[in-house]
């Protein structure tokens, strides 16, 4: 099995993005409450969108058709699928929040509840903010992190999408917290 491993990306122009740390399973769970990651600025383009509607056969023309969306929609223009920003929320994770010491894998476990609260306009950029709600021991080598999401806009003061996120890690040894 592949050891659980996040890819580290910090940029010196984005100052707000997290740089991942490590942390025991102890430690997160005494982290509960607080924000653990903001990932750093997604563009969503046309050119993603349109791959998007390729991918899940959903070519309505508020995602694909600037033309038609700028004349018919009530948004100006194309918007993203709610479904591809819901997508980015294991990427941007996986680059910003901390890695548990004792992992060796883990799955994205589903969702309590989304929102999705303001379109994104095709060409707006994007970035996820990650609080810890609850760090749960499931199983003796189970831990499930239960994650509040909320998808900035950049320049609005409405989010994207606000989530309960859940996420299962398999740890490397029976859980002593």
């Amino acid at each position: 099995m592949r050891s659980w491993r996040r890819i580290e990306l910090w940029s010196r122009s984005n100052k707000t993005m997290s740089q991942p740390t490590t942390l025991t399973p102890l430690e997160l769970k005494q982290k509960a409450g607080q924000v653990l990651g903001v990932s750093a600025w997604y563009v969503i383009d046309q050119a993603l969108i349109d791959r998007f509607a390729d991918v899940t056969l959903d070519h309505q023309f508020i995602h694909v058709d600037p033309q038609r969306a700028k004349a018919e929609s009530p948004y100006g223009g194309t918007i993203a699928h709610g479904l591809l920003i819901l997508s980015l929320i294991s990427d941007m994770a996986n680059r910003s929040l901390p890695h548990c010491e004792d992992a060796i894998g883990g799955v994205n476990y589903g969702y309590d509840k989304i929102r999705f609260l303001a379109p994104v306009r095709s060409g707006k950029r994007l970035r996820g903010h990650f609080t810890l709600l609850a760090a749960t021991p499931r199983a003796d080598a189970e831990l499930l992190l239960r994650y509040a999401v909320s998808i900035e806009i950049e320049g609005e003061t409405k989010p994207a999408l606000i989530a309960d996120w859940l996420s299962l890690l398999f740890l490397a040894q029976k859980l002593r917290v």
